[in-house]
């Protein structure tokens, strides 16, 4: 039996052994408004060893002649109107930005994700990534970055030296590259500036919303804090979301959201679903799939090709030449298959039986699935990814 289908049974095993037992709140459903989110910026990495974008990205040169500007060096060209004519002046600006050197610096975006309920003065981590022409950012330090929101507002700032997993080498026209050189992080390396804020304080109720749309779920989770902690607490408001009343005060909110997410909950049962990875050749069902009566046979076709080349002489003293021949043999074997029937309404097990007896193979597990599920026997949502 294959590594691969041996993986399949006990991952099938195991769904249909596990004993029906209930779920914490906490992890079936999120409260609303606790949540990340997420930053941006622009910034330059220094101190590159030559593997900066170099004078191919006029960006890179423009940013470090601003930040030089902003700290009151002068990198513009003293050249004026009064001394030259406009194209001459234009050619001399030119000049002066090619006369900036960024061989060893690259222009990167920076991005970060803030946590829920984060304070200022929290630290982030950072994630760091090249635009240009930069081939590595190995041994770089990011220059002092803000990272704005979707809003537009500056919230953290971020600097430090790049930790890269990279390696790329080039020599004699040959290169070899391990991982991304052209993409690094810095853990820590950005400090909150600015609080985000949240409804949550001010909110008179929350809003749980479960991770698995299911109208049984929502139905379950309602029941079950109500009974605990009076009627009318919770409301389900669709398949996803129930709101529930809390307390005004922060300290009682807080405690009142604690218990809740401890609550047992019985999660309804699963979508009947067949995940097929059609490149690993894994497939998982679920307990909940059914089959519909359907027999089912499946063998392979082998086709041989046997080639093979032989010389052909001419006879003696005729005027013939000598010519290669290429000959082939072909042959066609059909392996031989039983056929098995699936009565109507089988579980999982009874398929997982079915199928290992007649030992097959992962592909042709895939080719089984998908042929039930077109002749409209398989009872379940068929996702290949």
């Amino acid at each position: 039996m294959h590594t691969p289908f041996r993986l399949f049974l006990a991952l099938s095993t195991l769904l249909l052994t596990s004993t029906s037992h209930g779920d914490r709140l906490k992890d079936l459903a999120d409260v609303a408004g606790v949540r990340s989110n997420q930053l941006i910026g622009y910034g330059l990495v220094a101190g590159l060893s030559g593997t900066g974008d170099g004078k191919d990205l006029p960006l890179t040169g423009q940013s470090l002649r601003a930040l030089l500007s902003g700290l009151g060096v002068s990198v513009d060209s003293p050249i004026s109107e009064f001394d030259l004519g406009d194209s001459l002046v234009a050619l001399a600006r030119q000049n002066a930005n090619q006369a900036v050197q960024t061989d060893n610096v690259a222009a990167v975006i920076v991005t970060a994700e803030v946590p829920a309920f984060a304070k200022p003065g929290q630290r982030l981590d950072v994630h760091v990534s090249a635009i240009g022409t930069a081939s590595s950012l190995r041994g770089g330090n990011l220059v002092m970055t803000e990272l704005r929101g979707i809003d537009g507002q500056v919230y953290a700032l971020a600097q430090g030296p790049l930790s890269v997993t990279g390696v790329s080498a080039d020599a004699a026209g040959s290169t070899l590259e391990i991982g991304v050189p052209t993409s690094a992080r810095i853990p820590n390396g950005a400090i909150l500036e600015n609080l985000i804020e949240s409804p949550f304080a001010d909110a008179g109720h929350v809003v749980f919303n479960v991770r698995d749309a299911d109208f049984s779920t929502t139905h379950r989770i309602t029941s079950a804090i109500n009974s605990t902690f009076g009627e009318g607490t919770a409301v389900p408001l669709d398949s996803v979301s129930v709101a529930v009343i809390v307390p005004q005060d922060a300290t009682q909110k807080i405690s009142f959201i604690s218990e809740l997410q401890e609550l047992d909950i019985e999660p309804g049962e699963p979508t009947a679903r067949v995940i097929i990875n059609s490149r690993t050749g894994t497939a998982v069902i679920n307990r909940s799939v059914r089959v519909t009566a359907a027999a089912v046979s499946h063998g392979t076709l082998t086709v041989r090709v046997d080639a093979f080349n032989e010389v052909s002489q001419p006879e003696a003293f005729s005027q013939g030449d000598t010519v290669p021949v290429q000959n082939a043999d072909i042959g066609v074997e059909e392996e031989v298959s039983s056929m098995f029937v699936f009565d109507a309404g089988v579980e999982l097990q009874e398929i997982v039986d079915a199928l290992n007896q007649v030992r097959v193979t992962p592909s042709s597990l895939i080719a089984i699935l998908e042929a039930l599920k077109r002749a409209g026997s398989l009872r379940a949502e068929l996702v290949v990814i």
